[in-house]
């Protein structure tokens, strides 16, 4: 499936066809009462035998994922209705997960996305849907927690088929990815596991394989300053000569990445280029691959996101602890927030912290707070995503509650905020292991920072995040808290 507007894009597989099928929403609608399910007894018979016996992680809680297969301007896949018979029968014989299967883009609205857990885009080619109303949900659910998955044709959702044509930017970048362009549809690759021991990867025991299935080649937004890259072309192994191709298949970089996860606000987002045959569905590694993947986006499967670009030593330090650094602004320095982004990047820091008092910048002309519109809060998204910065604290003089006027709690959904500070009280949203607070402006000036970082370590078999104000110092401060950390990851 190319993204070109070839003449074979067009007719390889039988499309919707007609004006009628390209209005959108009311031929969709029509199809809401079928959803698509493997009917073949044998078929049927080969993804029961490859279900997983268990699952990676316990739940949590009862889980429920949204699986959405609404393609427009295209006939599909023919791998929607195993995928979406697989998955609810994986997530029933394991009790990790129970599935709602469906095409009608009502779904998306806010008080139907609160019943889930995830939503799995399912080989969702074309414009889904075009209701503004529906997409601000779909990217507020994420941001504020949610999981999203995606599988290959989920590449080119929310852009006008045939050609891909773009629609809705931010769903590409929420992704992590945007095309279509491949060889054949049964092409022979090497697979190399770019992150063996990541807890996704753990069926492959971290050894590569070869795969037959039809590859994507993905551009832009896709970068490793974005996403966690799991697997991808080993260029070494395979023959990059194959033939045909389709569109444009050669990418300078050498980096043909299949799978990927990575963290939008506090959403869990997950992606797999291959899933274009049926048979990916009766795998038996790759429906433990999916599974683990699923518990990912639900919540119960703890993984990393950092981005593969990052990963510097002092990260991995960080990752190996389960710690994470945050830079707070500092009142007597009056950055704005995409000042304080931009400082954090140079400096490494994955985090930061914002305040009420604190004007936003880039054009903004307000402070953060929830008086921002969604064009405002939309744009603040974009500038994190960009410098690869997570916002997770926020300082207020006002501590979230049912009846708070300044509707804090309606900002922290919205922003993704993870940890807000009233005074000398402290709200966290919910997490599977809420972590340590520890504030290090103090130890850093008194040069204590390489013993209270030992009694954390000492200490702490949770999570802790470390909170430093951004001062004139800062960048000897985050030296020495990086030294600390790798010495105390390697047993220092």
């Amino acid at each position: 499936m190319s993204t070109g507007n070839s003449k074979r894009a067009v007719t390889r597989r039988t499309l919707l066809g007609g004006a009628a099928a390209m209005a959108g929403l009311a031929a969709a609608r029509r199809l809401i009462a079928q959803p698509s399910t493997v009917t073949n007894p044998e078929e049927l018979k080969k993804i029961e035998a490859a279900l997983p016996a268990r699952a990676p992680a316990v739940p949590r809680r009862a889980r429920r994922l949204l699986i959405f297969d609404l393609n427009v301007g295209y006939g599909g896949h023919g791998s929607i209705p195993t995928a979406n018979t697989a998955f609810t029968l994986m997530g029933k014989k394991t009790g990790a997960f129970e599935t709602v299967v469906s095409r009608d883009p009502a779904v998306f609205r806010p008080e139907s996305l609160a019943q889930f857990d995830a939503v799995f885009f399912n080989n969702t080619v074309g414009n889904c849907f075009e209701d503004p109303a529906l997409r601000q949900s779909l990217v507020e659910f994420v941001y504020s927690g949610g999981g999203l998955m995606g599988v290959h044709g989920t590449s080119v959702a929310f852009t006008k088929w045939p050609g891909a044509i773009e629609d809705w930017p931010e769903f590409g970048i929420m992704l992590g990815a945007r095309g279509a362009n491949h060889k054949a549809n049964d092409e022979h690759v090497f697979i190399k596991l770019d992150d063996p021991t990541h807890p996704v990867n753990q069926v492959f025991g971290g050894q590569g394989f070869d795969y037959r299935d039809e590859f994507f080649r993905v551009h832009e937004p896709y970068s490793r300053d974005r996403v966690r890259v799991l697997l991808s072309i080993d260029t070494a192994k395979t023959d990059m000569q194959q033939q045909p191709s389709y569109g444009g298949v050669v990418r300078t970089d050498n980096d043909y990445a299949l799978a990927w996860v990575r963290q939008y606000g506090r959403g869990r987002v997950f992606y797999c280029g291959f899933a274009h045959h049926p048979s990916v569905f009766w795998d038996p590694k790759m429906l433990e691959f999916y599974l683990a993947a699923t518990q990912f986006a639900l919540g119960d499967l703890a993984a990393p996101t950092t981005p593969s670009a990052k990963l510097t030593p002092a990260i991995r330090a960080q990752e190996q602890l389960d710690w994470r650094l945050v830079l707070l602004p500092s009142p007597a320095t009056e950055l704005t927030v995409f000042e304080l982004i931009d400082k954090a990047a140079q400096l490494g820091v994955l985090y930061v912290g914002g305040s009420e008092q604190q004007k936003v910048g880039g054009g903004i002309p307000k402070t953060l707070g929830n008086q921002l519109t969604n064009d405002e809060m939309r744009e603040i998204r974009l500038k994190l995503d960009s410098a690869g910065v997570g916002l997770t604290a926020y300082r207020t003089t006002h501590m979230p509650g049912p009846k708070d006027p300044t509707n804090v709690v309606e900002f922290i959904r919205r922003s993704g905020v993870e940890i807000v500070f009233s005074g000398e009280r402290t709200y966290m949203s919910p997490a599977a292991r809420p972590p340590e607070l520890v504030h290090l402006d103090e130890p850093a000036r008194d040069n204590q920072m390489d013993a209270v970082l030992q009694k954390c370590r000492r200490a702490n078999s949770h999570p802790v995040v470390f909170m430093l104000e951004h001062t004139d110092g800062v960048a000897r401060s985050i030296e020495a808290f990086n030294k600390a950390v790798v010495q105390l990851a390697n047993g220092g």
